[in-house]
């Protein structure tokens, strides 16, 4: 940046006469302070700027406008770059119109409702829109609402039931008490604890948050309570520790791998325990009243434990491979933590809050049961502490926005999913599939490895596992029974897959929504990876599984 500060000689007789100790100052300095306001001529970014001393001069004021005139000959501004549009992109906005319009006007199958079928090509439409993006999901979704709404395929109350589902609410929940946990500093501080143990590489520290989720798992029986209670804030902060942040382009130094290899392991140890996900019972109580057997917790967790090992150690080193951190080993990590934690000095008062708050929730995730709390209640319990201390303001819970998005666009697809249930479609769905394989005169092996992909993969149009599991899962299990499948062994099959389906999308399951949420992972990456770990589960759990299943007699 270039400045001259012209001297008082060059512009007054008067001036010129002054003490030859001032001939060389600047104007600004010379006359410190009048009425007049001097100013130095300065020369800006090739700019001119003239004080009223010097306009007031002909002379002065004829040299100011040709040496603006040279300088605005030679230098051309420039354009100022348009605006970016606030509204919708057009290509994916059309691409979600189309397939919704298309599949209204193909002809309505037999066996289902008008009204299902067009809740089925707004739906379809709005999970296009909600894959492409045209506008934020929250916005995508409150469109599709709003078209049920319009076209009277479904009444403003039940568009919007989703909103008194508590599920969206406890995710919602869980955003706050991230903020409360980074706010504070004590996601710093337990983040330099875990880098300061195994930060040594990106790996190890995956790892030590996967078996710590596992372990916990067992004792609280919602996977979106542990997601976003205790780990999503905790993945956010050694993220932030790590320097990989939301919106800078560091995304993929340690975030997006983290986040994602947090979120597949979430959905492999609720299927390795009977109380780790809220829905796990239900598949119990299920088989119990279609096949008169009982799945006891050990006999869950037995015919779990080798292949739901297994997955925990390679799920996180597949995507460590085919969707690697670029912060992959960092040896001096561990020491600077140490420094760090000792720089934090003792807990802060805000700290020990919000310590004791955590304790106390997830306390009661853990007894709630007992103590007739579900889980959506112990999570108010603990936001209200936080907001009576001021460990977290109102006014930062409302400038959440991802918080509010997710609630949003979460509730709208339960709403939309479930009256696809009442409207009868998912029925006809599992009719459909269950004469066309049992008409395939398959051995019950085949027959029951194609009703395990139809069931696993119709998991795209819930998002709910619970909605799932009420919808399909007794009559698949009818099926493979009546082929030949041991009843016990297609009951547990499925009862895992129920769980490890969540993994497709963003929407499937109650972690998901969480880890999503916190824009490390771009969602058609999300949907990728996805399916491809599906595959990998898929094939260790009735690969693998099913030799251990062999080997303890279920088959």
């Amino acid at each position: 940046m270039a400045s001259i500060a012209l001297t008082a000689s060059s512009f007054s007789p008067s001036l010129r006469s002054r003490s030859s100790s001032t001939r060389s100052q600047p104007l600004l300095h010379y006359i410190p302070s009048t009425s007049l306001y001097f100013n130095s001529l300065t020369l800006k970014r090739n700019r001119f700027i003239t004080s009223p001393l010097i306009s007031s001069n002909p002379k002065n004021l004829s040299l100011v406008k040709a040496s603006s005139s040279v300088a605005s000959a030679s230098v051309t501004p420039a354009p100022v770059p348009p605006k970016p549009s606030q509204g919708a992109a057009i290509k994916p906005l059309l691409a979600s119109i189309a397939t919704g319009v298309i599949l209204w006007f193909v002809p309505v199958p037999a066996g289902v409702s008008r009204n299902a079928w067009q809740l089925l090509a707004i739906f379809l439409g709005t999970i296009v829109g909600i894959i492409t993006q045209p506008l934020p999901l929250g916005a995508v979704a409150i469109l599709g609402l709003g078209v049920s709404v319009l076209t009277k395929t479904l009444p403003f109350a039940a568009a919007f039931s989703g909103f008194g589902d508590p599920i969206p609410w406890l995710i919602c929940f869980a955003f706050f008490f991230a903020k409360g946990f980074i706010k504070t500093g004590l996601g710093n501080r337990v983040a330099y604890q875990f880098v300061s143990l195994f930060g040594s590489s990106s790996l190890g520290l995956g790892y030590s948050l996967v078996f710590s989720e596992a372990l916990l798992a067992p004792a609280i029986p919602s996977v979106s309570a542990r997601a976003g209670g205790i780990f999503l804030p905790l993945v956010k902060s050694l993220c932030v520790a790590c320097g990989s942040n939301v919106g800078d382009g560091t995304e993929e130094k340690l975030g997006s791998w983290l986040m994602l290899t947090c979120f597949q392991t979430s959905v492999i140890s609720s299927a390795m325990f009977l109380t780790a996900m809220a829905a796990n019972p239900l598949c119990a109580t299920l088989t119990l009243n279609s096949i008169n057997q009982t799945i006891g917790w050990l006999d869950w967790a037995k015919a779990a434990i080798v292949p739901g090992v297994v997955s925990l150690v390679l799920v996180p080193l597949i995507l460590y491979v085919i969707y690697p951190p670029t912060l992959k080993s960092s040896p001096d990590a561990p020491k600077l933590a140490r420094e760090k934690l000792q720089l934090m000095g003792p807990m802060t008062g805000h700290e020990k809050i919000m310590t004791a708050t955590l304790l106390l929730t997830v306390g009661l995730w853990v007894f709630g049961g007992v103590l007739n709390i579900d889980a959506v209640t112990a999570a108010i319990l603990g936001l209200s502490v936080l907001l009576v201390t001021g460990v977290v303001t109102w006014k930062e819970c409302l400038g959440e926005g991802v918080a509010w998005d997710t609630l949003t666009w979460f509730a709208a697809l339960i709403a939309m999913a479930g009256y696809l249930n009442k409207y009868g479609l998912i029925s006809w769905f599992s009719q459909t599939v269950v004469k066309f394989v049992g008409g395939l005169g398959l051995s019950w092996q085949l027959s029951f490895g194609i009703l395990v992909l139809l069931y696993f993969y119709s998991h795209y149009f819930f998002a709910s596992g619970a909605a799932h599991i009420g919808a399909m899962f007794t009559a698949f299990l009818s099926v493979a029974t009546a082929l030949g499948t041991p009843p016990f062994f297609g009951a547990i099959v499925l009862s895992f897959l129920s769980n490890l389906m969540g993994g497709l999308t963003h929407y499937g399951i109650g972690s998901a929504p969480v880890f999503f949420g916190a824009n490390y992972v771009p969602l058609a990456k999300w949907w990728g990876y996805g399916f491809l770990i599906s595959i990998v589960n898929i094939i260790i759990w009735l690969g693998l599984g099913g030799v251990w299943w062999k080997f303890i007699g279920l088959w």
